[in-house]
């Protein structure tokens, strides 16, 4: 995977509140709510490159399946 760029964003308070509370919703973190709004933006304007990688699933990673099976014996 490509190194991830890194960028410093100003938003207003209550723009950042609401991102953050839309994120939590949604199972992402706020950094990711906006990568994915971008992403639907640049595509919605026809702008997403095509080599552009794919987001990660939202939502905490799954664990290794023998441990799952072992929390759900317990």
């Amino acid at each position: 995977m490509a190194e991830r760029k890194k960028l410093l964003l100003r938003l207003d308070p209550a723009v950042h509140d609401a991102l953050a509370r839309w994120a939590a919703d949604e199972l992402r973190s706020t950094n990711a709510q906006i990568e994915f709004l971008l992403r639907k933006a640049l595509s919605d304007a026809g702008r997403l490159p095509r080599d552009v990688g794919r987001m990660r699933p939202r939502g905490r990673p799954r664990k290794n399946t023998e441990e799952g099976e072992a929390d759900e014996s317990a």
